[in-house]
């Protein structure tokens, strides 16, 4: 079994048109006829490289059809995590075990999510439809969304959901989805002899943690302290990639290296 590199896609390998990721680069994905992300030409020449030396398992908080319209030009990519890890796609196909897993884990859960579906439906902040993904998460956009947070948070019972936001998304998430849990799982599946991770957000904190080997973005574990308003560091076995090259091409990059000396 190869090792393998669980890696978050947006502002980690791919980046939207908004980001400014220079002029050699390579459209990943269409919508609507438009092409909205993109990745460097050296992105894909490191993804070629390590795809033929590890598995590489895209894991991201996209919906199932979100992941679709990516297409990162290295061939057929026989695993995916979507929906935060709640959803294993093999070969393109939805693995039903795990899915049935997934909702069975958080179970307990589900009522905070009906509450947090109520309380958004009538929020006046609300600028977007609610959406309960795959009965897994709940998703909106919405203005003030700090507020929003801050009054959701008083509302629900934290100890089983997760409440955050990145930008105007707002998302309510049980605990016990999550991509830490989702490369538990995986380890637990496949049996590799090593996982690497990579991510950018605080989506992606309990999935570098969990691995053996973990990429963030320099000055992360900082943002995540203040974020997250905590006080201890990133654990041991994650590192921050160095400032002034493009996040993808750093970690890509260290984890070439990485393999390397584990062969």
């Amino acid at each position: 079994m190869k090792n393998i590199l669980c890696v978050d896609m947006d502002n980690t390998i791919i980046y939207s048109y908004k980001h400014d990721i220079g002029e050699k680069k390579l459209n990943v994905e269409l919508y609507n006829g438009r092409e909205i992300s993109f990745i460097s030409e050296r992105t894909y020449s490191l993804l070629k490289e390590v795809n033929d030396k590890m598995l590489i398992v895209p894991t991201s908080t996209r919906t199932e059809e979100q992941y679709r319209r990516i297409n990162l030009h290295i061939g057929a990519i026989p695993y995916a995590l979507v929906c935060n890890g709640g959803v294993l796609l093999v070969n393109g196909e939805r693995d039903k075990e795990w899915y049935y897993e997934s909702l069975k884990m958080i179970a307990e859960s589900r009522p905070q999510l009906d509450k947090a579906i109520g309380i958004l439906e009538v929020d006046p902040r609300r600028k977007f439809e609610v959406r309960f993904i795959d009965e897994l998460f709940v998703f909106t956009k919405c203005e003030k969304p700090d507020e929003v947070i801050k009054d959701l948070n008083k509302t629900l019972k934290t100890e089983l959901v997760d409440v955050f936001h990145n930008g105007e998304k707002v998302y309510v998430v049980p605990k016990k989805l999550n991509k830490g849990m989702a490369v538990k799982r995986l380890r637990k599946k496949m049996n590799p002899g090593y996982i690497l991770a990579a991510g950018d957000s605080e989506f992606d904190v309990s999935m570098v943690e969990e691995s053996d080997f973990g990429c963030v973005p320099d000055g992360f574990g900082k943002m995540f302290r203040l974020k997250a308003d905590l006080k201890e560091d990133l654990k041991e076995n994650v590192m921050e990639m160095e400032s002034g090259k493009l996040f993808s091409e750093a970690l890509l990059e260290k984890c070439l290296k990485k393999e390397a000396e584990l062969t």
